[in-house]
């Protein structure tokens, strides 16, 4: 069939030309167009930067104690016979807390006081003897070197006596040893010693721990000494009563660290220490001025480097766009650093996500927080 023949046909066949009209339609409106062109907006995890008093948060953890404590041991040797107090006794000076057996003491002392007696009468028979060969020696009945050599024999006794009264004082006050007392007020921390065991003398048996004066005893890690060392003010806290704060002060600071721990004793003197501070606490000390002016936390994921400086993603409130802005950083701990510089409080922050943004990219808070206070 030729061409001719073709349009004749369909000339001839209305149908046929309405189909073909109609899926050429068809095909026409099926056409694939061309894609709406999209922004890359990346979701993100953010932060409101709030300004804080310039510190990360230091808190040492340690417990109430007194700021003098007496570790007290008799001064001679003994059996104890009696304990005369209890851990958490408050005692006065002068009070007893224990004692010794002082039988042998007491006879220590009864032959001191003999050896006087004896060296008394020495004296008193050389000052007789003195005085007769001197009267003998004025009748010519006696030489000058008697009377040298009696002399001589007086003073040599009167040295006797005086050492003798030496030893009898020393062995009164070895029989006063013999009772341990309180050398201030305070109150009974520990005992070691119990009645019954012998005790060499200078042995620790007693811990009194002072009236007045408290401090709280905290272990410090040596990257934290410095901090520390510049606070300028310092916050005591007790566990038992949380609302409570004491302002403190570090009075001492071990110039080694503990061979375990190897950790820094620190001790806070806690200024306006009142009943409350019962010895043996748990306290808190809160270091909440370390640098000294106001700055910025932040977590440490938001902190990311260009040629060696500290940028952060700072987000555009308006555009939703980010830029990179270069900070200062401070003091780190843990998962958060310090921003000191280049940021102002209530700028939003990228915290999640910051190595794969670029300048000008839009992003999409998918979690937004303010900024942690101290």
């Amino acid at each position: 069939m030729n061409d001719d023949d073709k349009e004749k046909e369909l000339a001839m066949n209305p149908p046929t030309v309405l189909a073909l009209l109609g899926a050429a339609l068809l095909a026409g409106g099926c056409a694939p167009k061309e894609e709406a062109a999209h922004e890359d907006i990346r979701p993100v995890r953010s932060v409101v930067a709030g300004e804080s008093s310039g510190t990360v948060g230091a808190t040492y953890s340690g417990q109430v104690q007194s700021r003098y404590e007496s570790k007290l041991g008799f001064q001679a040797s003994g059996r104890i016979v009696a304990r005369l107090v209890e851990i958490g006794t408050h005692v006065r000076r002068g009070q007893p807390l224990m004692r010794l057996d002082p039988a042998q003491e007491a006879l220590q002392v009864v032959a001191a006081t003999a050896s006087v007696d004896a060296a008394r009468s020495r004296v008193s028979q050389n000052r007789v003897d003195l005085q007769r060969t001197e009267q003998l020696l004025a009748r010519k009945f006696a030489s000058q070197a008697e009377v040298d050599q009696q002399r001589l024999a007086l003073a040599e006794s009167e040295s006797q006596l005086r050492s003798s009264l030496a030893q009898q004082q020393l062995r009164v006050n070895q029989r006063g040893y013999t009772e341990l007392v309180a050398d201030r007020d305070g109150v009974v921390a520990s005992i070691s010693a119990e009645s019954g065991q012998v005790v060499s003398a200078g042995q620790q048996v007693i811990t009194l721990a002072a009236d007045g004066e408290r401090e709280v005893l905290v272990s410090v890690p040596e990257s934290r000494i410095d901090e520390l060392r510049r606070a300028k003010r310092l916050e005591v806290s007790l566990w038992a009563r949380p609302g409570q704060r004491y302002e403190g002060s570090l009075r001492e600071l071990a110039p080694d660290a503990d061979s375990v721990t190897r950790t820094y004793a620190a001790r806070i003197a806690v200024k306006g220490a009142d009943a409350a501070l019962v010895l043996g606490m748990t306290a808190s000390v809160f270091v909440p001025d370390v640098e000294g002016r106001s700055a910025i936390r932040l977590p440490l994921s938001a902190i990311h480097h260009q040629d060696g400086k500290p940028m952060v993603w700072v987000v555009d409130a308006a555009s939703t766009q980010v830029s990179a802005r270069p900070v200062e950083l401070g003091s780190a701990q843990n998962d958060s650093v310090l921003i000191a510089g280049g940021l102002k409080g209530g700028e939003t922050v990228v915290t999640a996500g910051v190595h794969m943004l670029h300048a000008g990219q839009k992003v999409k808070a998918a979690a937004s927080a303010q900024g942690a206070q101290p």
